[in-house]
């Protein structure tokens, strides 16, 4: 067995879900999702697996956009919108469907 986190990740299976129904969608309003479908995580969880997904072809970087605004950090936040990449693999989650289908109407 190979050294370090195994490569499969049920979190990251999950945002893959969130993504497929969202199309694209940044860090924070992912995990405001992940978080009303699946069991409790961190944001610091969301945006390590879409930074290690990233890096394997689950997702890719569709766009970053920096908008203006009087947060805590300064005067300017970036964001990142994220899209399903080649190597995702959807399964079509019945919660996130719900979820999205619910949302909509």
């Amino acid at each position: 067995m190979p050294k370090g986190r195994p490569i499969k990740s049920e979190i990251r299976q999950n945002v893959v879900e969130i993504l497929f129904f969202m199309k694209q969608g940044y860090g924070y309003e992912i995990y405001k999702a992940y978080i009303s479908i699946f069991p409790k995580v961190t944001m610091r969880s969301i945006y390590y697996h879409l930074k290690k997904g990233t890096a394997l072809g689950e997702f890719k970087i569709e766009r970053v956009e920096k908008e203006k605004g009087d947060y805590s950090w300064g005067g300017e936040a970036e964001k990142i919108y994220y899209a399903l990449g080649p190597n995702a693999k959807p399964l079509g989650n019945e919660k996130a469907k719900a979820h999205f289908e619910k949302k909509g109407s």
